[in-house]
């Protein structure tokens, strides 16, 4: 598999970006945590891909755990952490609804459509999905992506699985391997 510019990559954000909290949810940016090598990893794949997004489940907003603003600030924070390791994220999607249902919550497609409509140039086929969930596998592979699986938080994941294209320990492994 050639990985040019023409590329896309969507990754996850807890569990892939930032250390999951078990049963709980990052609400300020005093409880972000980088997951191991994503800092390092950014400024390879940057150099890898046209467009980096993130699309991310945020059920905690509709909980009302966490504000649209509150929301605005980890990920400012996480952004200019990543742009000063050198690396990119060129747009966030999240989803803020409770319902499993919603079509913005993964593995539904909506945020993979709203990126899409951002950025027209975005080619499923071409483009590479990085989670920590099966729902995460299932959004990459309705929509034609390759998968990458990271079992951060769930590692009893059997693979091989017909949803898992790729298996990597962290981001920084992923970097390392299609470079």
């Amino acid at each position: 598999m050639t990985i040019d510019n023409s590329w896309t990559l969507f990754l996850d954000r807890d569990g892939v970006m930032n250390e999951e909290i078990k049963d709980g949810y990052v609400l300020q940016w005093e409880m972000f945590r980088f997951s191991e090598g994503v800092l390092a990893a950014m400024p390879l794949l940057n150099a890898r891909f046209g467009r980096i997004v993130i699309t991310t489940n945020q059920r905690c907003i509709g909980r009302g755990l966490l504000s649209e603003e509150g929301l605005k600030v980890i990920h400012t924070h996480m952004l200019n952490e990543i742009r000063l390791h050198g690396g990119r994220i060129d747009a966030i999607y999240h989803c803020p609804d409770v319902n499993n249902d919603s079509p913005c919550r993964k593995p539904q497609p909506g945020m993979a459509m709203q990126a899409q409509a951002e950025f027209p140039e975005i080619n499923f086929s071409k483009s590479i999905m990085v989670g920590n969930t099966m729902g995460d596998m299932k959004f990459g592979k309705q929509l034609g992506m390759k998968t990458v699986f990271i079992p951060s938080t769930k590692p009893e994941t059997p693979f091989p699985n017909p949803m898992i294209d790729f298996k990597c320990d962290n981001l920084l492994e992923f970097s390392k391997i299609i470079q």
